[in-house]
């Protein structure tokens, strides 16, 4: 028998307040642990697409890991090392299906100018990068990246993959020596092209071959005839197959052939060399180390050395991986948290610093290969984390054989279709002025990346504050002046208002009535408030009146709040105009 409801309201109230409490305990666990929203649900046809998509995403990472650990300036276990924590830990707090979490070519980039080769600095900036974003998380810091313009990150994107492209052309010829600074890199790389050794280039452009041609392929497969036959379903799904495992076939065929001269005593490539065998120890990272000629570097020394990656690594590892999280996000019809996305960066940088790992973030290759595999869950992650993991455990003997020129391929098709031909004519064609910081960091990025992405952003932020500073003015004559703000009005604007409005109605003969127009006006600070008591009291001198129309309720208690002397205000134009040209000053 069901109980009777309580008739006391206090009893009543306080359910009704443990219901909310406990509601929003849940709503709080769920947003803390988005795992708990899917994992209650999950099936067996889940699993089947998460391990199919886990394990090709794992041996697609497998050698892009390795390579992308030379652009680091790092031993190449240093990239399987960052490879597999950003798995384990995404599956858990992370709120895209399909995002994966590991080495890329951008943060490979950028951690080269700031950690020198050193694994030491590399781990430490893991752990700080780690601290940074998952405060910001904490904060609820992740509106900062709204500052960075779409011109800049693809101004960005395409100079780094200008300069990870090219900078693979050295390994492609087999020379060594190559300075790191992309001028200088070009200038010598060119240099010593007759110094190129002949096994390397051939083996290097083999592999660039087969893995264009897998791409097209790839590319081609959606185009081609609806409802096919059972053949060539078969047929493409292996092209399909083979077409999105061609990183890890084109280093396995290299592998073999430069282990078989190996052993025949021939040393015609360029060889990866000695790794570092089985998993990586876990413990924190070093906080200070001793140099081979005995010098002690402190931890604050190792932190002044970092200086500014401190703050464009966190910043671009998040922006990157936001950015591909949404884009995924709006693809496949869900949201995403961009602060819970920041916490799920930060903590897998703090843990991977544990296990050596050099900064990571989101991969858009490997995200789009998890995608179109059809995962189903962040739970593929884990497959993919387990592949690396083996990996680590059992084939880092065989590494080492890898030929560097097969490596270089895989990075130079792997960045290719970052450089963005189309997005200069798209940007002339909405807003000119845009191109302005796309080129100041495209240009500026080949001195230095970091400069690259400093200028653009205050390129950018110039651009904004001339925004606010100068706001648009529509003036129109009806017998009195009105004037219409085409956006907010903040304090760097009125100083430019009021030169306006005198030159327009003070500073002529006779002077004149203004109607302005403020409906686009959303808040006012004490600035504003200030300038225009100042402005008033002119227009009363001169015995015209200014009158303000569409002020929204927030806006005009303020001004009412200051007792403007002569302030009026009205709702419409009409009745602006009939105010200013009645010439009152007082309602």
């Amino acid at each position: 028998m069901m109980e009777p409801l309580s008739s006391d309201p206090v009893v009543d109230q306080l359910s009704l307040k443990e219901r909310l409490v406990a509601s929003c305990s849940v709503d709080s666990l769920l947003g803390c642990f988005p795992i708990l929203t899917w994992l209650p649900r999950y099936n067996l046809e889940w699993l089947k697409m998460d391990l199919l998509a886990g394990l090709t995403v794992g041996l697609t990472v497998v050698p892009q890991g390795l390579a992308y650990a030379e652009v680091a300036g790092l031993p190449v276990q240093y990239g399987l090392y960052s490879a597999f924590m950003g798995c384990f830990v995404y599956c858990v707090f992370g709120t895209s299906k399909d995002v994966t979490l590991g080495p890329t070519a951008i943060m490979s980039l950028l951690c080269s100018f700031y950690i020198g080769g050193d694994p030491v600095y590399a781990v430490l900036l893991t752990l700080l990068c780690g601290i940074i974003q998952t405060g910001m998380a904490l904060l609820r810091l992740g509106f900062l990246l709204d500052f960075i313009s779409y011109p800049v990150i693809k101004g960005f994107t395409c100079a780094a993959a200008v300069t990870i492209g090219f900078g693979q052309v050295k390994n492609i010829l087999g020379l060594k020596g190559i300075p790191q600074q992309f001028i200088p890199q070009v200038y010598y790389t060119f240099h010593r092209i007759p110094e190129a050794r002949v096994g390397d280039v051939i083996l290097g452009l083999l592999c660039l071959l087969f893995l264009v041609m897998m791409t097209m392929m790839k590319n081609t497969l959606g185009s081609l005839e609806e409802n096919p036959s059972l053949l060539v379903r078969v047929a493409r799904g292996l092209v399909w197959s083979f077409a999105t495992i061609r990183n890890a076939l084109v280093v396995i065929a290299a592998t073999c052939v430069a282990y078989s001269t190996e052993l025949a005593g021939s040393h015609f490539f360029t060889l990866t060399g000695k790794t570092t065998k089985g998993l990586p120890h876990f413990s924190p990272p070093a906080f200070s180390e001793t140099t081979a000629n005995g010098t002690s570097v402190s931890f604050s020394d190792i932190v002044l050395d970092l200086g500014g990656g401190l703050a464009v690594i966190p910043l671009m590892g998040v922006l990157e991986s936001i950015a591909i999280a949404k884009a995924f996000g709006s693809q496949n019809n869900y949201r995403i948290n961009a602060n819970q996305e920041l916490f799920a960066i930060g903590l897998t940088n703090i843990l991977g610093s544990f296990v050596s790992a050099y900064p990571v973030t989101g991969s858009f290759g490997r995200t789009a290969v998890n995608s179109q595999t059809g995962v189903c869950t962040p739970a593929g992650g884990i497959v993919t984390g387990v592949v690396v993991v083996l990996s680590l455990a059992f084939l880092m003997p065989l590494f080492y054989y890898i030929p560097k020129a097969s490596l270089a391929a895989v990075i130079i098709c792997a960045v290719a279709p970052m450089v963005d031909y189309r997005v200069l004519p798209q940007i002339w064609r909405v807003r000119r002025l845009d191109l302005l910081p796309f080129l100041v960091t495209f240009l500026v990025s080949f001195w230095e990346v970091q400069y690259g992405i400093v200028g653009g952003v205050a390129v950018s932020g110039l651009m904004l504050l001339y925004l606010v500073a100068r706001p648009e003015l529509k003036i129109s004559d009806h017998g009195v002046i009105v004037m219409e703000l085409g956006s907010g009005l903040h304090f760097p604007a009125i100083e430019h208002l009021c030169g306006v409005l005198r030159s327009h109605a003070l500073h002529v003969s006779p002077a004149r009535c203004v109607v302005l127009d403020c409906h686009h006006v959303s808040s006012i600070d004490y600035t504003v408030v200030n300038e225009l008591k100042d402005l008033l009291k002119q227009f009363k001198l001169h015995n015209v009146s200014l009158v303000f129309m569409g002020l929204k309720p927030s806006v005009l208690e303020v001004l009412l709040a200051a007792e403007l002397p002569g302030f009026k205000h009205r709702d419409s134009i009409e009745a602006g105009l009939q105010a200013a040209s009645s010439n009152s000053h007082y309602d």
